[in-house]
């Protein structure tokens, strides 16, 4: 997979996309969707990964607050440029 090129704004408004039930927050499933977009291997691992990382109140989502954290995991881990 080649690098992808996303200013900060750009990476959390793709991410929101695939809040599919338009709660305002990303579920695992979610979130493997929207990486497997990007053609990631292992998307639904990767999705676990990040959920831990980035969920910080532990309730198995990723709400507005928590995505700062999300999108600065997701650069640091896979080849994402911000």
């Amino acid at each position: 997979m080649k690098a992808v090129t996303m200013t900060k704004e750009e990476h959390k408004d793709f991410l929101k996309r695939f809040d599919k039930d338009g709660d305002g927050r990303l579920s695992r499933k979610e979130l493997t969707e929207a990486f497997r977009s990007l053609g990631l291997n292992f998307s639904w691992w990767r999705a676990w990964r990040a959920l831990r990382h980035a969920d910080k109140n532990h309730d198995g989502y990723i709400s507005e607050e928590e995505m700062d954290e999300l999108v600065k995991y997701s650069t640091k881990k896979w080849r994402f440029t911000v």
